[in-house]
C-alpha cells in the first residue's frame, strides 16, 4: 500500500458563496473561509477543496470563468487566497481548488477576441464554432441539447451584423466550450495548472473531466427523457470520449513535477464504476467521485453490489475508491435517501414536487448512510453543511432562485439551489452568523437555527457530534486501510461488513437487526440498545 494523502483522506468541499461571508455583502468570500478554518480543524477533515473563486461573470456560480489565474473581487484577492492557503496548511490542511476546463466565460478575453474575429480565424479555433446547417446556415450545427435545457448551440451576429456562425455550449449561453483539439488550449492549461501549482494548492477538482473531447463528426443524439442532466445512455457523442485520457496522462505528468503528491480528481459522470474508473489508471487522474455510488438508491442489495463493483473496478487500476453523498450539483443526502420520487441529478426539489420526506426520516437515513460511508476503504468527501445535517432548502421562492437551469427550462425544473443556501453557523446571529450583516445571497430557512454549528456543537446526539466521533474513530481504527470483507449470513436488508476489526451493521429493513454477542458499540448514526433499529449503522468491536 502506497502512502498518498489523497488515497485516504477526507475531503470537505466548500461552497464559497455559501460558506462564510467575512464583509457583510451576503455573499461568502475566502478571508470568511480562513476565519472559519478552526471548525473545520475541530472536525476532523484532512483536505478542502473549494468550488470555484476565479474572476467570473457568476452566470452560474464561478463555473464561468473569465480569468483562471485571478480571485474574483466578490471572493477577495490572491493576497487573500494566499492567507487561506497558508491559515489551511498551518492546521494540517491541505487545499484542492476548482478547475473548469471544458468551457469557460463569455467574458473570457479569449472568447471577445472570437466574437471579433472572422470564421475560420485563429481566434476562433480555440472554441468550438461550426457553420450551421441549412441554405443559409440557420440551423445549429446538430441537435444536442445543453445540460441546463435548451439547445447547446447559439448563434453569433458577425462583425457586419449578418446571421454567423454557432457556438457549443454544453451548458448555459454564456459558458463556450473550448476545442481541446487546438494546441493553444493544451498549452494554456498548462500554464493554469503550473499557476496554482506554484501557489501552494495540493490539487484540483477538475469540472467535467468526462466532456472536454467531442466526436469529431458532431453527430446528432438525444438522451432519454428524465435521464440524469450529466450522464444518459452511452455512447453520448460528448461524454466520455477517449481523447480525454490523453490530457490527463499530460496533467499527471505536469503534477508529478511537484513534491507533495499533488493530486487530480475527476467528476466523471459515467454510468458504471467501471467506467468511471478509466480516469483514475496509474497515469492519470488520481481520484474520481464514485457517483454510482451517491446514485444508489436506500437499499441493501444495491449498495452492497455498488460497493463491490467499487472495489473490484478501482482497485483493478491501483487506485482508491473515492465515496461520496453530496455536493453542490445534487439534492443533500439528508433528503435524497428519503425522497419517494424519482429526482435526476440537476432536476431538484421545490415547493411543488412530490414525496418530500419528513426531515427527520431523511435525517435518520442521512446520518446512517454516513456511518457506512466513513468505514469504507479509501478517501471520502463531505459536502459543507452535512455535518451538520442539512436537508435540502426545498421552500426557496421562485423570485429568489438564481440557478441557470430554473430559467433555460421556464421553471420545470428548480435546479440547484436547494443544496446551496448558505449553512448556519450561531442560532443567534444574523443569517445564522454567515454574514454579520444578516444578508445571505439565497434565503435561509427558518428551522435551521436549530441547526447552527454553536448548537450542535454543546447536543451529544447532534449530527455534528456524530461527524466528529465518526472521523476520530476512522483515523484511530485505520479504517482508511484497512481490509474490507462482508459477514457471511447476514440478513438480506443490511450491508454488514468488517474493515480493520471493526464490524459495521447498516439496518435498511423493517425489523431490527439484533447485535452480535461479544461486541461493543462505537458508534452508531441512531440510539441502539440490544438490536439495530431501522435505518440506522453501527460500528462495532470485540473487547
Amino acid at each position: 500500500m502506497t502512502s498518498e494523502w489523497w488515497r485516504t483522506a477526507v475531503i470537505y468541499q466548500i461552497y464559497p458563496r455559501s460558506f462564510a461571508d467575512a464583509n457583510g455583502d451576503g455573499i461568502g468570500d475566502l478571508p470568511g473561509v480562513t476565519g472559519r478554518l478552526d471548525a473545520l480543524a475541530e472536525l476532523g477533515v484532512d483536505a478542502i477543496w473549494l468550488s470555484p473563486f476565479m474572476t467570473s461573470p457568476q452566470k452560474d456560480a464561478g463555473y464561468d470563468v473569465a480569468d483562471y489565474c485571478d480571485v474574483d473581487p466578490l471572493f477577495g484577492t490572491l493576497a487573500d487566497f494566499d492567507e487561506m492557503l497558508a491559515a489551511a496548511h498551518d492546521r494540517g490542511i491541505r487545499v484542492i481548488v476548482d478547475l473548469v476546463p471544458n468551457h469557460s466565460s463569455d467574458q473570457h478575453p479569449w472568447f471577445q477576441e472570437a466574437l471579433a474575429a472572422a470564421p475560420g480565424s485563429a481566434e476562433r479555433a480555440r472554441y468550438m464554432f461550426r457553420d450551421g446547417k441549412g441554405e443559409r446556415g440557420q440551423l445549429p450545427p446538430n441537435n444536442w441539447q445543453s445540460v441546463f435545457g435548451g439547445p447547446a448551440w447559439t448563434r453569433v451576429t458577425e462583425a457586419d451584423g449578418t446571421p454567423g456562425q454557432w457556438y457549443l455550449h454544453l451548458f448555459d449561453s454564456s459558458q463556450p466550450d473550448f476545442d481541446w483539439a487546438n494546441p493553444e488550449v493544451q498549452e494554456e492549461f498548462r500554464r493554469i495548472l503550473r499557476f496554482w501549482l506554484d501557489r501552494g494548492v495540493d490539487g484540483f477538482r477538475v469540472d467535467v473531466a468526462h466532456g472536454l473531447v467531442k466526436h469529431d463528426e458532431l453527430p446528432d443524439y438525444m438522451p432519454p427523457e428524465d435521464s440524469d442532466s450529466m450522464g444518459g445512455a452511452e455512447p453520448v457523442p460528448y461524454w466520455g470520449q477517449e481523447g480525454v485520457h490523453e490530457i490527463y496522462r499530460d496533467w499527471h505528468r505536469i503534477l508529478a513535477e511537484y513534491d507533495g503528491d499533488r493530486a487530480l480528481c475527476a467528476e466523471a459522470w459515467l454510468p458504471t464504476a467501471e467506467e468511471t474508473a478509466k480516469w483514475v489508471r496509474p497515469d492519470e487522474m488520481h481520484q474520481a467521485f464514485n457517483f454510482p455510488y451517491l446514485s444508489a438508491p436506500w437499499d441493501a442489495s444495491e449498495l452492497r453490489g455498488v460497493i463491490d463493483q467499487s472495489f473490484a473496478a478501482f482497485g483493478g487500476v491501483g487506485a482508491p475508491t473515492t465515496w461520496v453523498l453530496s455536493n453542490h450539483d445534487v439534492v443533500r443526502h439528508a433528503t435524497r435517501l428519503a425522497l419517494g420520487a424519482d429526482t435526476p441529478q440537476g432536476h431538484g426539489v421545490g415547493p411543488d414536487s412530490p414525496g418530500k420526506p419528513e426531515y427527520g426520516f431523511g435525517l435518520r437515513r442521512g446520518r446512517a448512510a454516513t456511518t457506512i460511508m466513513l468505514a469504507l476503504p479509501g478517501s471520502a468527501y463531505l459536502y459543507q453543511g452535512e455535518e451538520l445535517g442539512l436537508p435540502e432548502a426545498t421552500e426557496i421562492p421562485d423570485e429568489a432562485r438564481q440557478d441557470p437551469t430554473w430559467f433555460r427550462t421556464g421553471g420545470e425544473r428548480y435546479g440547484r439551489d436547494g443544496c446551496r443556501v448558505p449553512i448556519p453557523w450561531e442560532a443567534a446571529g444574523p443569517a445564522y452568523g454567515f454574514s454579520e450583516s444578516g444578508r445571505s445571497w439565497l434565503p435561509q430557512p427558518p428551522e435551521w437555527a436549530q441547526l447552527a454549528r454553536d448548537v450542535e456543537a454543546s447536543d451529544p446526539t447532534s449530527t455534528l457530534n456524530l461527524y466528529r466521533e465518526l472521523l476520530r474513530q476512522r483515523r484511530e481504527q485505520g479504517l482508511a486501510t484497512g481490509q474490507f470483507d462482508w459477514v457471511e449470513g447476514a440478513p438480506d436488508d443490511t450491508v454488514w461488513f468488517r474493515v480493520a476489526g471493526v464490524e459495521v451493521i447498516a439496518n435498511l429493513g423493517s425489523e431490527p437487526v439484533p447485535l452480535p454477542e461479544g461486541t461493543r458499540v462505537l458508534v452508531a448514526s441512531s440510539p441502539v440498545a440490544d438490536a439495530v433499529p431501522t435505518d440506522t449503522a453501527v460500528w462495532l468491536v470485540r473487547p
